[in-house]
């Protein structure tokens, strides 16, 4: 979640927000610390520490945070089975802040920060009870180091048809930066998520030229010629953690072929992905295709980070 962005919207539309964050965890837990939810004045959020009943009693603390006004931060340390009836057996400490437009000032720089990928962001109580945070290196006067911010994982996926739009869609929510490319320009839907950027490319494979190393490629368009193209680049520069594309079997048996004929080396072929998404997903529709290529590209980015 970029936390200051839904933080600055929420004020800019409502007047107030108000931040939960998970300060410190221990034992079981169900979710890590550094976790955080934006709520907004008129009750709705986006994020979560956990759900179940932490997750009630931390939302209706900021509620009536937001309902007393800009204030100081309050703090609560809960030990989830005693105290909640959670399974979990841990113990958490939780914090709410509040703000309104006068720290509009203030989160600017954070949310500009924020855009350009993960960062940290050094943090001091205050005397009024406020957490004061600035961008910089070196801690001063007892402040510590907050992580906002989370690497996305970028994904290059070619095809704007029924598969390419649920695809953006159900990534979303994820930690991906989609490049959608198409040649097709009016394709394309008017509004897309906000990690996605448009692409209306005369020539969609070269894209990858510029392309992260690392990023994973996906081709789900209009034309077979055009997936062919695309995996054959991506295979050909052998630099992408992930090459998949849309189609059966037989499919797959048949640009193997063209592959070979076209020089590409075996160990090369042998990494595309294809049928994509997870065997266990079944259903032809755009929707759950989506659901369990999802599914997939998650497991392949956790398996790059152990």
């Amino acid at each position: 979640m970029e936390t200051f962005r839904r933080l600055i919207e929420a004020i800019e539309a409502e007047g107030a927000a108000a931040l939960i964050t998970l300060a410190e965890t221990a034992g079981s837990a169900p979710r890590e610390a550094g976790a955080r939810m934006v709520v907004r004045a008129s009750g709705g959020f986006y994020g979560t520490i956990g759900g179940g009943e932490l997750e009630h009693q931390a939302l209706e603390e900021a509620r009536a945070a937001l309902a007393a006004g800009r204030g100081a931060a309050r703090r609560r340390s809960v030990a989830l089975g005693p105290e909640l009836g959670q399974c979990c057996g841990g113990r958490v400490v939780w914090r709410v802040e509040t703000f309104d437009r006068r720290d509009l000032a203030d989160l600017a720089p954070l949310g500009a920060a924020e855009r350009e990928g993960p960062f940290v962001a050094l943090a001091r109580l205050g005397e009024d009870g406020r957490v004061a945070r600035r961008l910089g290196d070196a801690p001063e006067n007892g402040e510590r180091s907050e992580a906002f911010g989370e690497a996305a994982t970028p994904v290059y996926l070619f095809g704007a048809g029924h598969v390419g739009r649920a695809l953006v869609l159900t990534l979303a929510p994820l930690p991906f930066a989609v490049r959608w490319i198409d040649p097709r320009r009016d394709e394309f839907p008017q509004l897309a998520p906000a990690n996605v950027t448009l692409v209306a490319a005369a020539d969609p494979p070269a894209e990858l030229k510029a392309a992260p190393d690392g990023a994973f490629v996906l081709a789900i368009t209009h034309s077979h010629a055009l997936d062919l193209a695309v995996v054959a680049e991506a295979l050909r520069q052998d630099r992408f953690a992930y090459v998949g594309m849309i189609g059966s079997a037989t499919k797959r048996a048949r640009f193997v072929s063209q592959l070979r004929a076209a020089g590409i080396a075996e160990a090369r072929i042998a990494r595309l992905v294809c049928p994509i998404g997870l065997a266990g997903i079944v259903g032809k529709e755009p929707a759950v295709i989506a659901l369990a290529v999802a599914a997939q590209l998650l497991m392949a980015r956790g398996a790059l980070a152990t």
